[in-house]
């Protein structure tokens, strides 16, 4: 007994002590990209409810589709900044992040120890503080992990009513209708604990017949009772503060979850190297991410728990443990399945997490009660905590990046770097911005143009004399900028595994395990921009001057180079427009723009076989880039038709409503087939 107690009051003070550690470093946490969106939309929100309903912006959102999340803890968290006049909003935001985080660990933590005892909890705890995605973005993601601490709490307190023993405790309903509530109110796809709730209850009956052949339509009535009360109550608490689905309940809750489950925004993101779409990723994305980036401590729990399975299920629980694995399962399968578009690493998916915690605390929790020898006993801890070590080291390092963590399995970060996406979160871009308002403030800098590839409004919020914008990096030269914050996303794998980004212009470096994830660059001269204004004004001469001077500065930038050619290529000097072009390729091998051209020139000198091969590498670099099957399928046409149309028919696959690819289309029956040709132009001509 006294043993128990102390394990409780263990318990009770690692849970509190991982609290103030939460909260401690979610000061070092950066402004993520989705953070401003959803921040934004959080004052659409709170504008809508104000002005009771006559502000529409927060319905009227067909950039970001933000209208379909519920956002409901971004939305608290702005009517508490704007009732208690809080100015510092992002460090708020972070602290109320971090006490999302810190409540799901504490739940999943309670829920071992509803399972088998404060052991377990304990193992939950330092797991959780073992485990740097999850702390990561903890620190500044108020989507993601607030619906984990709803999706692991629905899940508890489900279990505990379905399979509760004794009387139905009305404090545990009420935590079952908060939770699913508050799922629901921040995705749509909080319906799945409504599911969930219906299957356990039912499973709950087939079981209990087969084990005692009995049924007990008394108390099972009740339970139905109360969990169609409690799926309705929750239903309704869960949209009442989300505008969209306010409009018309049941339809628009609906629209959401068909828009979430196949997201209409489709993004480019490193994978096994490649620069890879999100909706055309490897069925394996998703298992793989994870596996390459849950700390191999959790991997060796879970692992331990499959191979104890057995034993575990004898143990009387057998139910329980099968029921929470499916909760991990389910959603995985169901994403794979029906080809979700997924994209930065397995974020939207960090909510099955905690049950994945509490499988690996309970495998390493039963495995150390079963070994006997107090010896091996310790050296079993001792193994525990060399498993820590890599995870724990990375987080002490770097304290505002715990997310971009990678484990031993592709040699960490390091490992990683080029291979997969680091800082897609562009966090780095806070810490950038805070070394340049330095850097401006030291040299007394009265005025500046500040570009960024994600907009730092905020971070220079209290410097009027800063100008801020947004650009791409690669374009970087077409833009007036006299400092540029340029975050590791969207740079070609071949860049950063050749070391050509950061840039020579960098002045300052920001680094996550001796990996650079931003840079700070300093513009050394406009002619870069001057040639392009001069371009776009048919001053070739001009632009031609303006571009050698550029390149004398910087020859590292492969838009200098494109658009050197294309003036070049303008005054007709068309074998220099080549040899640009080509060393422009040196810089980056994958920019499309100058494959395109190249490609362009070929087929303009009649030379198909090689505009062809460019061409395909357009399409090997960016299956998207549709102009290159348009332009390939031209000059197939006469060689081998079938062949083109089948390239303009994968073009259509991924752009139903591509004009020009269904012009071309009707090119190829034009001479063979005039009524084909002819169905083709009425399906082009209803586009606009």
């Amino acid at each position: 007994m006294m043993k128990t107690a102390g394990l409780k009051y263990i318990f009770y003070a690692c849970s509190l002590f991982l609290l103030v550690l939460m909260l401690a470093s979610s000061r070092n946490a950066g402004i993520s990209c989705d953070e401003v969106l959803h921040y934004g939309q959080s004052v659409a929100v709170y504008d809508y409810f104000a002005t009771h309903g006559k502000d529409q912006s927060a319905l009227n959102t067909p950039a970001t589709h933000l209208k379909y999340y519920g956002q409901s803890y971004d939305n608290i968290v702005t009517i508490l900044t704007r009732w208690f006049h809080i100015e510092d909003i992002y460090t708020f935001r972070h602290y109320m992040s971090s006490l999302a985080g810190w409540l799901a660990v504490f739940l999943t933590a309670l829920f071992a120890v509803w399972l088998s005892g404060y052991k377990s909890g304990i193992s939950v705890l330092f797991l959780f503080a073992a485990s740097p995605t999850f702390m990561g973005h903890a620190q500044n993601n108020l989507k993601d992990i607030p619906f984990a601490l709803a999706y692991i709490s629905g899940i508890f307190f489900s279990l505990k009513i379905i399979f509760s023993d004794k009387k139905i405790l009305f404090w545990d309903v009420l935590l079952l209708t908060l939770s699913i509530a508050f799922a629901i109110s921040i995705r749509s796809g909080g319906l799945i604990l409504i599911c969930y709730l219906f299957i356990f209850f039912f499973t709950s009956i087939i079981y209990n017949r087969i084990r005692t052949n009995h049924y007990d339509f008394k108390i099972d009535g009740l339970r139905l009772i109360i969990i169609t009360l409690v799926s309705a109550a929750a239903f309704i608490l869960g949209i009442l503060l989300w505008p969209f689905a306010l409009q018309s309940p049941f339809k628009n809750v609906l629209e959401s979850h068909n828009v979430m489950a196949h997201y209409p925004s489709t993004f480019r993101q490193i994978f096994e190297g490649q620069m890879v779409w999100s909706d055309m990723l490897p069925w394996y994305y998703l298992p793989k991410s994870m596996t390459i980036t849950i700390p191999l401590i959790v991997l060796t729990g879970f692992l331990i728990f499959l191979i104890l399975a057995k034993q575990l299920f004898m143990s009387g629980k057998a139910l329980f443990y099968g029921l929470l694995i499916f909760t991990i399962i389910f959603p995985l399968c169901f994403a794979i399945l029906e080809k979700a578009n997924l994209y930065s690493s397995w974020r939207q998916f960090l909510f099955i997490y905690p049950a994945i915690i509490l499988i690996a605390a309970t495998g390493f929790s039963y495995l150390f009660d079963s070994i006997k020898n107090s010896v091996l006993k310790w050296i079993f801890l001792a193994l525990i905590m060399v498993l820590a070590i890599h995870p724990v080291r990375f987080m002490a390092g770097n304290s505002g990046y715990f997310y971009l963590y990678y484990n031993q399995l592709v040699g960490g970060l390091k490992g990683a770097y080029g291979n997969y996406e680091t800082d897609y979160y562009y966090v780095s871009q806070t810490e950038a911005s805070e070394w340049l308002r330095g850097h401006l403030k030291e040299n007394n800098t009265d005025s500046a143009v500040i570009m960024a590839t994600f907009p730092v409004d905020w971070q220079f919020r209290n410097n009027p004399e800063i100008t801020t914008g947004y650009l791409r990096n690669e374009e970087r030269s077409m833009y007036d900028w006299d400092y540029a914050i340029i975050a590791n996303r969207y740079i070609q794998p071949a860049q950063l595994k050749n070391k050509i980004w950061p840039p020579d212009n960098a002045i300052h470096i920001i680094y996550a395990d001796r990996i650079p994830i931003c840079s700070v660059l300093e513009r050394k001269t406009k002619a870069d921009y001057n040639g392009y204004r001069a371009l776009q004004e048919g001053n070739n001469s001009e632009a031609i001057r303006f571009f050698e001077e550029a390149l004398h500065v910087n020859d590292k930038d492969e838009m200098i180079f494109y658009n050197f050619a294309r003036a070049l290529y303008n005054d007709r000097r068309y074998q220099e427009a080549d040899s640009v072009l080509k060393v422009g390729l040196e810089v980056n091998p994958d920019f499309e723009p100058i494959l395109m051209y190249l490609g362009n020139i070929a087929a303009f000198r009649k030379e198909s076989g090689q505009a062809l091969e460019y061409y395909a590498k357009v399409i090997k670099a960016n299956r998207k880039y549709f102009q290159a099957y348009v332009e390939s399928a031209k000059l197939m046409v006469d060689m081998d038709a079938d062949k083109a149309r089948e390239l303009l028919k994968e073009c259509l696959s991924l752009n139903p409503k591509y004009k020009p690819a269904i012009t071309g289309m009707a090119d190829t029956y034009r001479n063979t087939d005039p009524e084909m040709a002819e169905k083709y132009d009425k399906i082009a001509a209803t586009i606009k």
